[in-house]
């Protein structure tokens, strides 16, 4: 009945591609065998197993029946003069569900899959409640249509069942890791990504702004989430975390791997810049140059894997004061006054430090950053709010650690007084006295020669071919009269000579 030398390429074809065990295989041909052999000759409400054997191909079928008492069953209804009997379920309908037991425990009777203890102890003496006994069916080979169908349904089912397994057991440990796949399909703003047996996804507010790739490129991601869903298994990747960027360092860097380096926090604005601060628990090595490398190696390639993304990488510090000042450059700091330290309230809106940073006017751009991002990665790195003004005292930017950030003007600067203007509480604006009908505009009234010369304007393209065509000969007209007169010179000399001889 069965092709034993197909049977075994199929299960290991299934154990090397799909990573699916021959116990699992085996146990779903059972399965589906039991199905099958139920549709065919079972009754419903019967508990079928079967025995397959890989080497001989012999199939060995067997009823199940649970051992039960009075305590473990339901009241059986009573039965009416109009009870109708029930009809049997034509071909290929599906069966009704089986009756679920109570809270309690209780179940109703079904000959089919209960017997009561007293008779199961006239088959075997020490048996206990709940224990199945087997009860050997006659064996089949020959199955029609619908029961192959419901077998084959049952394989198809239990294959992805074992899949799903597979893959949640392989990727579930690497969550967090960088994995490499290839770019499947690009779809409502969406990134799909191949990674062999299953299909990841990368959100458009997990991608980095401005990257592109093509169908079959290869892309390198973190994986940040690994979910089962009703659907399969759903894997979330993103380029744009910071994870990712620690995921580089990590593969760059044999401190990182090694744990002699560690890095303690990075704040990220995808495809623009990135601030990390490093710690080195061996004083001997130095942590931002392990992650620089030689002639710069190590962080010219994480930056070209993130499409040049400018990155900065300082030495973490327990002192607030030096912390601040390093996540400031390039910048160069003045002073940095502590106003507030971080609390530990629970009920406090606002947690965090704040720090006031000093520094030289000439230094102003490079604190506050292009729209305020330097200062505001300083604020996520730090965990503080800080406020940059200048060494007279201006208020310039602030930042804090959530990522806002405020650009202010300086006073004296006339964006700064403008602004000082409008939020006085005595700024007003008045509506300006236009002058009256009769009244004469001078300043607006054109005189005849101007009046003349605005008629005169070229206001088509022909007009202006035209103009241009009289300038053309114009100039051809000065450019002969100047040769005549060239000639006219040179004959003139000529002649002078002519008479000295």
């Amino acid at each position: 009945m069965f092709d034993l030398k197909v049977i075994n390429s199929v299960l290991g074809e299934m154990e090397e591609e799909r990573g699916i065990s021959r116990e699992k295989m085996m146990d779903a041909i059972e399965q589906a065998l039991a199905t099958a052999y139920k549709k065919e000759y079972g009754k419903r409400g019967q508990i079928i197993r079967t025995e397959f054997d890989i080497a001989t191909g012999t199939t060995i079928f067997n009823q199940i029946k649970i051992a039960v008492d009075e305590s473990m069953l339901k009241p059986e209804p009573e039965e009416t003069d109009e009870e109708v009997e029930e009809k049997p379920l034509p071909a290929g309908a599906p069966e009704k569900q089986e009756e679920e037991a109570d809270d309690d425990g209780k179940v109703r009777f079904d000959p089919e899959k209960h017997i009561m203890i007293d008779s199961a102890r006239l088959i075997k003496k020490d048996v206990e409640l709940g224990e199945e006994l087997v009860f050997p069916l006659e064996s089949k080979d020959d199955f029609g249509r619908i029961a192959a169908q419901t077998a084959k349904q049952v394989i198809i089912q239990k294959i992805r069942e074992a899949e799903k397994e597979s893959a949640l057991a392989e990727f579930g440990q690497k969550e967090g890791d960088i994995i490499l796949g290839h770019v499947q399909r690009f779809e409502r703003g969406n990134l799909y990504v191949d990674l062999g047996r299953v299909t990841a996804v990368m959100p458009y507010d997990e991608q980095i702004p401005g990257e592109r790739f093509r169908p079959g490129e290869r892309i390198r991601a973190s994986l940040l989430k690994v979910d089962e869903t009703a659907r399969g298994i759903f894997l979330k990747l993103s380029r744009a975390h910071a994870d990712f960027l620690e995921g580089l360092f990590a593969i760059e860097t044999p401190e990182l791997q090694n744990g002699i380096v560690e890095i303690k926090a990075i704040a990220r604005e995808a495809g623009a810049r990135s601030k990390v601060a490093v710690f080195a628990h061996d004083e001997h090595i130095d942590p931002v140059g392990s992650l620089v490398g030689q002639r710069g190696v190590r962080v010219s390639t994480v930056m070209s894997e993130l499409g040049g993304e400018k990155i900065d990488i300082i030495e973490w510090s327990e002192d607030p004061i030096e912390f601040i000042e390093d996540a400031l450059s390039p910048a160069q700091v003045l002073s940095v006054t502590i106003e507030s330290e971080p609390t530990d309230d629970e009920d406090g809106e606002d947690n965090r430090g704040h720090a006031i940073v000093e520094v030289a006017p000439d230094q102003q751009s490079l604190a506050i950053g292009r729209g305020g991002q330097n200062v505001r990665l300083a604020a996520k790195l730090t965990g503080w709010k800080i406020d940059i003004i200048s060494h007279v005292g201006e208020g310039l930017a602030e930042a804090d650690a959530d990522g806002k950030s405020e650009i202010i003007a300086p006073v004296t600067t006339e964006a700064g007084a403008d602004a000082d203007v409008l939020e006085n509480e005595d700024a007003t604006t008045t509506k300006p006295e236009l002058p009256e009908e009769d009244e004469a505009t001078e300043d607006r009234d054109l005189t005849d020669e101007e009046q003349v010369q605005e008629i005169d304007e070229v206001d088509t393209p022909e007009e202006a071919e035209e103009l241009m065509a009289e300038v053309e000969e114009e100039a051809k007209k000065e450019a002969a009269a100047e040769e005549t007169e060239a000639e006219g010179e040179a004959i003139a000399e000529e002649a002078e000579e002519e008479t000295k001889e």
